[in-house]
């Protein structure tokens, strides 16, 4: 695939050497000349000392050949105004890094259709929701979100005591909009039907409005009674720290934040209405001893200096948390922790390197559709109703699905939702189904132009 990234800091660096390790052709656009001559000692890539608003610089890049166009330099007006550019001249798949302010509000503005620009993402924001995930439930297996996060899909073991067992997914009685979509059962894979009856060790799937999923992942565990509020402390009041700090008051977590900085500590205290703010220092035994972070159930490391997150995450868990995750700048190191951290005490590492990796990973597939994720014998894909497809119109319970697939998502504007049988797909709604192995072509093929 020929791809231009455009920013060769932190996170363009590492995805340009991962890409371009995959036999990706790999073209980058850098100002900052040390930068750019660095990047083309270390990889197999077209590197460009040049800007990414350039029209000169684009061309010298392939920009007509372009077939991804990554846009992750650490400005908002840079990265819009070349992504912008680049949809202008002719790119199928234009993405672009931001800001989290600028994210969080989407709801109030379209910036991709005003810019032309396919996804908008910012690794903080995903970073957060990487370590969101074991705080939303420790119990999954695995949780993602989709949908601009509207829709969450959760992977999930139906406990021995669960009133599900034995219950078809008829009787089962989900409410509106869940959907349980893959059935994982004694090494075989499938995509459930009405009749089908949940077993006993049975990995589902299941997708729906994170607050209702959380209820209906508690029935299907063989959770009797409600959990008290979960306990978080949260080390480090950067935009990684306020963005976790905000989506864990979302599910009514008690959140604590240590903050060094006393002038971030008042911003803290006023933009998070719910959450506790305190100036102190993480790294020091006698302080979180005085705030008694042994209590919590979460302690969550997200400063800017990986030794000191790894370090307090230590030091809380000597003081009796169970679980602690941290942020790891280094995605070498955060994949070391990951999976030697729970020796002492640390469950998971999170690295915005590859946190942005993933998310980018999805887009390197077909023009038509492209791949959220790979679930066992099926794949969950978003793709886009076509103008002149036969679906185009009708409602959900008109359209003659093929078999093997479930439709769990339906986006329109701002405005995502678990689709009902009678809710109407509509020409350029982007819609998630996971879809059996077989059908996918038959999907695209429903849905296309």
């Amino acid at each position: 695939m020929n791809i231009i990234i455009v920013g060769a800091g932190e996170i363009g660096r590492h995805l340009a050497a991962r890409l371009s390790q995959e036999a990706h052709n790999i073209s980058v656009i850098e100002k900052d000349p040390v930068l750019a001559a660095e990047l083309e000692q270390a990889i197999d890539a077209k590197v460009i000392h040049g800007n990414g608003s350039s029209v000169e610089d684009l061309v010298e890049a392939d920009v007509g050949e372009c077939e991804l166009f990554l846009s992750l330099t650490s400005s908002n007006t840079a990265n819009l105004m070349s992504a912008s550019m680049a949809k202008a001249m002719g790119v199928a798949k234009v993405i672009s890094r931001v800001h989290p302010g600028l994210q969080r509000e989407e709801w109030l503005f379209d910036f991709k259709g005003h810019f032309g620009i396919d996804h908008l993402f910012s690794s903080e924001r995903l970073t957060a929701i990487e370590l969101a995930k074991y705080v939303r439930n420790p119990d999954s297996i695995e949780i993602e979100e989709l949908a601009r996060g509207r829709i969450e899909l959760q992977q999930l073991k139906i406990g021995d005591k669960a009133d599900a067992c034995g219950l078809s997914l008829r009787k089962l009685n989900a409410p509106s909009g869940i959907r349980l979509a893959m059935v994982s059962r004694d090494g075989g894979h499938f995509v459930p039907d009405a009749e089908t009856v949940l077993q006993a060790g049975d990995v589902v799937t299941i997708f729906g409005e994170p607050r209702k999923l959380r209820d209906f992942a508690e029935r299907l565990q063989g959770k009797q009674a409600k959990k008290e509020r979960l306990r978080v402390v949260i080390f480090g009041g950067n935009e990684y720290g306020f963005t976790l700090a905000q989506m864990l008051e979302s599910l009514d977590c008690s959140v604590r934040v240590f903050e060094r900085d006393p002038a971030l500590c008042a911003k803290l205290a006023d933009r998070l209405a719910n959450t506790t703010v305190i100036h102190a220092d993480a790294t020091v035994v006698a302080e979180l001893e005085e705030e008694q972070v042994g209590e919590a159930d979460f302690f969550i490391g997200t400063s800017s200096d990986d030794e000191d997150n790894v370090m307090s995450c230590l030091q809380a868990h000597t003081l009796g948390v169970k679980n602690c995750l941290t942020l790891i700048h280094r995605a070498d190191y955060a994949a070391a922790i990951s999976a030697s951290g729970h020796h002492f005490g640390i469950r998971a590492a999170v690295s915005p390197r590859e946190a942005t990796r993933k998310e980018i990973q999805r887009f390197i597939t077909s023009d038509r559709y492209h791949v959220m994720k790979t679930l066992e014998g099926a794949l969950l894909i978003e793709i886009r109703v076509g103008k002149g497809s036969i679906a185009a119109g009708h409602m959900v319970h008109e359209v003659a699905w093929p078999a093997g697939v479930v439709l769990v998502g339906q986006l329109r504007g701002i405005h995502a939702e678990v689709p009902g049988p009678d809710d109407v797909l509509l020409a350029g709604d982007h819609l998630y189904a996971v879809v059996a192995q077989g059908a996918l072509k038959a999907m695209v093929k429903l849905l296309e132009e």
